[in-house]
């Protein structure tokens, strides 16, 4: 059994990188809502507290019961989690004369704490607070501070208890890993054994005994999480598993033969199913997004439930939801408001009666790359920009039909063809094409066009909660426009999108 570090979530939306910079360090960690954590047992080795929305003075901020936790494990709070625990000790915490919030240098008073331990004098951390820890009780020893924040971090006399004002979970603390690394290894004296070899070995095992003979079903997307799903699901149980990968028109160009070879390559047990034509059908005369995404999710459902019933004997459902997903599903204040529908088998279940099994729930998207690249998924998939789900269907902005989506396909193949090239790929997390809803005047040759415009978009993020767009070279853009423009007849305008997420997503639809 792994160490464990419970990560007790009040809200903030820091909380999954704390997790994230955590699993850094090899040490396995959960997140669980404040108010529903599970059975301190033996593997949990430490608890850390996390930020906030709310302010400890608030009638509805979050109180948690600590008493399994405070002064029994070592206890790490961060932000909320550091004013909680000096409130609740008979400190005092106050509204900020100055609202801290950016990056700060953090002056270390007691260089023998163990949580600064080879942090240097002045470090650079990141405050995001309206609320300042004004009086520390007796047994609380101040370790840190900067200019405008006396009370930057301290611990607590006899116990392994730490509180810090800032956080070191995000990138602008330059020394936060160094920090957490001293409280997840040196205090709570945690194994770093969680890699993805380790993963790899356990999952397979856990399958094997779960699964036994029973006949699993997955859908492939051509993405990482279910590819690497897939790979896991294959070593645990061979031929009993049989993947699906459905052609819904929407894909890149040449995609469905591209990757259902390499699938192939892979001996996964694959079905190509060649469905163009009923999404395109389907999709007639509809130009909402939302209608474009129900539309194309239901018939997948459709395509996929009537070409597992034709597999005898299936038992399980394989999916590959990830770490996000489940802590979303949990989160301390419900659900998320929904931007848009997501495009997944979430309806499957209950349509086929089958028993699900989720081999990546507890992984984030940059460990289920690090556990692709373990089983040897080729380069291709394992770095594939994200796609999304709906795929060029939404990309196709307004109605869509097979003409527009030939278009489309083509400006963006040179376009992505052209990143390679360039090596600009890796660089990038998303980049595609959008086709948009309108047409203008041109000129070639001697001739006036009147054609469609299409939209590049390329953007740079760590897990696409946030994104800026990317400073693509002005010859690269150049090159591309000329060359879409010149190859691809109906498309006569060529524009990039310079907008960040939030404001702007991502995708246009």
């Amino acid at each position: 059994m792994h160490n464990k570090i419970l990560i007790l979530d009040f809200g903030s939306q820091y909380t999954q990188l704390i997790a994230r910079r955590v699993r850094e360090l090899n040490v396995y960690c959960e997140i669980h809502p404040y108010n529903n954590y599970p059975a301190i047992d033996n593997s949990v080795k430490g608890v850390i507290l996390s930020g906030s929305p709310f302010s400890v003075h608030d009638s509805d901020a979050p109180k948690p019961n600590l008493d399994e936790i405070k002064g029994k494990l070592p206890l790490l709070g961060v932000c909320f989690g550091a004013q909680l625990l000096a409130l609740t000790s008979g400190g005092k915490v106050m509204p900020s004369q100055i609202r801290e919030y950016g990056r700060a240098m953090l002056s270390i008073a007691d260089s023998q704490c163990t949580l600064f331990k080879g942090i240097s004098q002045n470090t650079q951390v990141w405050m995001s607070h309206g609320d300042t820890i004004t009086e520390i009780p007796s047994d609380f020893v101040i370790t840190a501070g900067t200019e405008d924040v006396k009370v930057g971090a301290y611990f607590i006399k006899g116990e392994k208890t730490f509180g810090i004002q800032f956080h070191p979970e995000v990138y602008h603390t330059t020394e936060g890993l160094s920090i957490l690394r001293n409280f997840v290894v040196d205090v709570c004296e945690c194994q770093q054994d969680w890699t993805p070899a380790s993963f790899v070995n356990e999952t397979v095992e856990n399958l094997k005994s779960t699964l036994q003979n029973d006949k699993v079903v997955l859908g492939l997307s051509g993405g990482v999480d279910s590819s690497v799903a897939a790979l896991l699901l294959h070593q645990a149980i061979g031929k009993n598993l049989t993947c699906i990968f459905v052609d819904n028109g929407l894909l890149r160009k040449d995609e469905f033969e591209q990757v259902l070879n390499s699938y192939k390559t892979l001996g996964l047990n694959v079905i190509g199913v060649d469905a163009k034509q009923r999404f395109f059908d389907d999709l007639k005369g509809i130009s909402d997004p939302e209608a474009k995404r129900k539309s194309i999710g239901k018939n997948f459902i459709e395509v996929f439930d009537e070409e597992a019933h034709k597999i005898s004997n299936v038992k399980w459902l394989a999916q590959g939801t990830i770490y996000p997903d489940v802590i979303e599903s949990i989160s301390v204040n419900g659900p998320s408001v929904t931007i848009k529908s997501h495009h997944n088998v979430g309806g499957l279940p209950e349509k086929m009666n089958l028993k699900v099994v989720e081999p990546l729930r507890l992984l984030f998207k940059d460990e289920v790359r690090r556990v692709g690249n373990e089983l040897g998924l080729p380069v291709n998939i394992l770095h594939r920009h994200p796609f999304p789900g709906p795929g060029l269907g939404i990309r196709v902005l307004g109605e869509v039909t097979p003409e527009k989506v030939r278009l489309l396909q083509e400006a963006d193949s040179i376009y992505i063809n052209g990143l390679r090239q360039y090596d600009l790929y890796d660089k990038i997390w998303q980049a595609g094409a959008m086709l948009l809803p309108v047409q203008t005047v041109g000129v070639m040759g001697d001739e006036r066009t009147y054609e469609f415009v299409v939209a590049l978009r390329a953007v740079t993020s760590t897990d696409g909660m946030t994104a800026d767009w990317y400073h693509l070279p002005y010859e690269f853009m150049a090159k591309i426009s000329n060359e879409i423009i010149n190859r691809v007849k109906g498309i006569n305008r060529v524009v990039y999108d310079i907008s960040s997420k939030p404001p702007a997503t991502i995708e246009w639809e």
